[in-house]
């Protein structure tokens, strides 16, 4: 089955955003999505009121208070070879269902940032530009050309880490940041095969292949040799969706 990216971040001011919540008080130091939401809400004119907007919710897991889920949060974040890049749309990191923040928080060599069309953040490109870095563009392969695309993560010269580029927003936002974005156009399209469905169930999508962020970036860690690190981002995944499931009165998947 083929891919696709369910999952992307803006910081420019605005409204309607899902669940978000202007509380920008004890953001998780070294939290590459936090501070992306943070730097969002700094820029804000007006007050993110939408459904879930009101409820009082932890800075560090987005989960309200009362059901705070920072104590099965893993201690110890993973320091493999492996880095991410989370290109987020517009309200990805005010979104208490977004998954990418689930990688920041297990991978500590995370970078999230805004995406924009054509004035793409400096320091983002900065890393693409990385010497040390192979970056991989992770998306469906059908919607790359074939020369481009790659199905597994090889050693590089130089000992190059691999740096994996995941589009962070809903389908429709992921295949528009996937054409629109000229400065990835350089990089193999790693692209991907679902084991099976979706696990991640807090979102409706069109085709049970369309996996969410976290989901993704666990196959990219098990690609590039690092299981450990991608059981523990799997496991946090399962305990998120599972409790949010809970809250929302749904039934939990055994």
């Amino acid at each position: 089955m083929q891919l696709s990216i369910d999952g992307a971040g803006g910081i420019d001011g605005a409204s309607g955003i899902d669940g978000a919540s202007g509380n920008n008080d004890d953001v998780p130091a070294g939290h590459a999505v936090s501070r992306l939401r943070a730097d969002r809400i700094a820029r804000s004119s007006r007050p993110f009121l939408a459904r879930g907007s009101r409820t009082d919710r932890c800075p560090k897991c987005r989960v309200s208070f009362a059901h705070c889920l920072c104590a099965a949060c893993p201690t110890v974040r993973t320091h493999g070879n492996s880095a991410f890049c989370l290109l987020m749309h517009e309200a990805e990191p005010m979104k208490p269902s977004n998954t990418g923040w689930l990688v920041a928080d297990v991978v500590a060599d995370t970078h999230a940032f805004t995406w924009a069309r054509t004035n793409a953040d400096p320091r983002m490109l900065a890393l693409l530009s990385d010497p040390r870095r192979q970056p991989y563009l992770v998306f469906p392969a059908h919607a790359a050309q074939p020369e481009r695309v790659v199905t597994t993560v090889e050693a590089s010269p130089g000992g190059r880490r691999p740096l994996f580029v995941l589009l962070d927003g809903t389908w429709a936002e992921a295949r528009k940041m996937f054409r629109k974005s000229p400065y990835l156009d350089r990089f193999p399209v790693l692209g991907l095969t679902a084991d099976g469905p979706a696990r991640y169930r807090l979102r409706r999508t069109k085709c049970d292949a369309h996996l969410c962020t976290a989901e993704v970036a666990a196959s990219c860690l098990r690609l590039a040799g690092e299981p450990d690190s991608a059981d523990a981002l799997d496991a946090w995944l399962d305990t998120f969706v599972d409790l949010s499931m809970r809250l929302r009165g749904q039934p939990v998947q055994e």
